[in-house]
Order: C-alpha cells, then structure tokens, then sequence
C-alpha cells in the first residue's frame, strides 16, 4: 500500500467497512468507515480525505478528525500491525 494508500476490510464484530491506511511511511491506522454524525457510510479516502456524501461532513484520512461537520465527532480508529508484508487489524480503539 503506498503512502496515502487505503484498502478496505471488514470489522469482523460488526461486519462494517474499515478503512486502512497508510498516512506516512510505515505508519498505518485503522478507520471506521461509518460516519459519526448519522451513520452513513463515508466515502473511501481521496486526497487525505474521507467524505461522507448524506450530509457533507469531512474527515481526516490520516487521524480520522472532522475537518468539516455537521459531525463534531472522530471516526472511531482500529489498531494495524505489520508483520512482514502482512497488515493485521485489531480491535476498536476507545
């Protein structure tokens, strides 16, 4: 995955679409593609952003922050390891 990259996995509790990430080299996160302020699914990431398309609300692709609202809260973040060529996702940060 290159740097800005994404792939999209699924959350095997709840079976929601996670994007990972890879904002900076070697630095990968784990992001919940269900947007916070209504639920919505959010747009992949495209040029740093995720982009939710029911009410407009931006969000970081690199943290997750709301860069725009109407939502107020973060995408919830997943842990990503690196084992070699593999990534791993981990559970739901709280």
């Amino acid at each position: 995955m290159p740097v800005g990259g994404s792939a999209q996995v699924k959350d095997p509790a709840t079976g929601d679409a996670v994007y990972i990430v890879q904002p900076t080299a070697g630095q990968y996160c784990g992001l919940s593609s269900v947007c916070t302020h209504s639920g919505c699914a959010v747009d992949a990431p495209k040029n740093g952003r995720l982009y939710c398309p029911c009410h407009g609300s931006r969000f970081d692709a690199g943290t997750g922050a709301v860069v725009n609202g109407p939502a107020v809260k973060p995408l919830p973040k997943y842990t990503v390891t690196k084992d070699g060529d593999q990534l791993t996702l981990g559970p739901q940060q709280s």
